[in-house]
């Protein structure tokens, strides 16, 4: 019996040193938290910065759009108030320099065309499986999205922090930290055929070769043509395409929370105004006695 429970024993505490291992490989195989960058839409008065957009689109257009599709943007987007700031006549221009799939024809076939403003941004692929072919079985994410799709687990007590200072630009760090994350394997990594290793990408090992070097995108303002701040351009850029009605948001926002101020300032004093009386004579508020009915 004795030799039966220590059995037992052994065999639980194998099982418990076994889990532990397994949770510090797994915990060491994780991704780093991206650090957090400054961006100027960042809290509740923060706006878009348009020559940063511009910048970040120029990055996507001469560098992601080539794997990338930004499906759920049109062209006439880039001239929305809030955004990129360009006028209609750029914008349109630059819808020209893209093909566009159009059709069917008189003669029922499709054909490609310069695209027009009102044209959404076409996919570098016919299809996922064109996409997948070319580029050694991997799929590139859509872009529209991914500033609001791409997030990381803070842990206690940092998601509630962010509760109050409203910070919800993760998905912004995380996008910057791919394209500034790309370095050789440590040594002891086992690097799978065909991926590069990545700092913050989950498992290290990702299928994009590294995008960016510095000097690859050329500004005209004088801003650093580093890889870092191609990815801080081209992450603002992301995020106003995943969200391209935020300074406008905001601003509705805040004249909400003043109007709900001066509202409820209103009420305050129409209390008091009306319930004056009662205050002033608290014996009026006793309900009376009921008077006998008389016929």
């Amino acid at each position: 019996m004795y030799r039966h429970r220590s059995f037992m024993i052994a065999s639980v505490l194998a099982a418990v040193l076994s889990s532990t291992a397994s949770l510090t490989a797994y915990a060491q195989d994780e991704p780093p938290n991206p650090p957090m960058q400054q961006w100027s839409f960042s809290g509740p008065f923060g706006q878009y910065d348009p020559e940063q957009l511009q910048r970040g689109f120029k990055v996507y257009r001469e560098v992601c759009s080539t794997c990338h599709s930004l499906k759920l943007l049109s062209f006439r987007n880039l001239a929305d108030p809030g955004g990129p700031s360009f006028t209609e006549a750029q914008a349109a221009a630059i819808a020209a320099t893209f093909q566009v799939t159009d059709g069917p024809n008189d003669k029922g076939a499709m054909f490609q065309r310069p695209g027009k403003i009102s044209d959404y941004f076409p996919p570098p692929f016919a299809n996922d499986q064109a996409a997948r072919a070319a580029l050694g079985g991997g799929l590139p994410p859509d872009m529209s999205d991914l500033a609001k799709a791409r997030s990381y687990d803070e842990g206690f007590p940092w998601f509630i922090v962010d509760a109050f200072t409203m910070y919800n630009e993760q998905g912004p760090d995380y996008i910057h930290a791919i394209i500034t994350g790309f370095t050789n394997a440590p040594a002891g990594f086992s690097q799978p055929p065909g991926t590069y290793y990545n700092t913050y990408f989950p498992g290290h090992a990702i299928k994009m070769p590294p995008p960016l070097h510095d000097g690859q995108v050329q500004y005209t303002d004088g801003t650093p043509q580093t890889v870092d701040q191609y990815g801080r351009d081209v992450a603002a850029f992301l995020m106003w395409a995943s969200e391209p009605k935020l300074d406008e948001r905001k601003r509705l926002g805040f004249q909400v929370m003043i109007f709900l101020i001066v509202f409820s300032g209103l009420l305050y004093f129409t209390k008091k105004k009306v319930w004056h009386d009662v205050e002033l004579h608290p014996e009026l508020e006793k309900p009376r006695a009921p008077t006998e009915y008389q016929h």
